[in-house]
């Protein structure tokens, strides 16, 4: 397959440094300083929307092995937990190392966006920000049961 690049948008910056503490990201707020090659109202309109799906480079894992994909593992490593293909989880360790999440918006100033549940720690190189549309949402969501449970404290504030 062919490859591409993608050049960054805007950084990340936040008071969450570390990469494996994994849990209690819903009270983060983060700012997304947006890039001046995009100009100060670049973001102007996204402050009448209550989300944005933030999507961004987990840069501070390795780029992986194509091997390490092949075989399904235990989700987040844990031998409660079933073994998950590598499209069947969230995490870090991915193909291309990119990372999604819809974020509330607590404000927009210019090139700077202010958001609070972004699950990416500070410096994080961010790709792409697209606001939350009802219609894009789906009308029911389907999981396994353990989902919950394993998540509970993945967004607790």
């Amino acid at each position: 397959m062919p490859s591409f690049e993608i050049t960054p948008i805007g950084t990340v910056r936040n008071d969450r440094t570390d990469v494996q503490n994994t849990d209690n990201w819903g009270a983060v707020r983060s700012t997304i300083t947006v890039d001046e090659r995009f100009g100060e109202s670049c973001l102007q309109g996204l402050e009448d929307f209550s989300h944005v799906e933030v999507l961004f480079v987990f840069d501070r894992f390795p780029e992986p092995n194509a091997d390490a994909f092949h075989e399904p593992r235990p989700y987040r490593g844990r031998a409660d937990l079933p073994p998950m293909g590598i499209f069947a989880g969230r995490g870090p360790r991915r193909p291309n190392r990119l990372g999604a999440t819809t974020c509330e918006i607590v404000g927009v100033e210019g090139r700077e966006l202010r958001v609070v549940g972004l699950d990416a720690v500070s410096g994080t190189p961010v790709v792409d920000l697209k606001p939350m549309m009802r219609e894009f949402l789906p009308a029911e969501v389907r999981q396994p049961g353990w989902v919950s449970g394993m998540m509970s404290e993945y967004f607790k504030r």
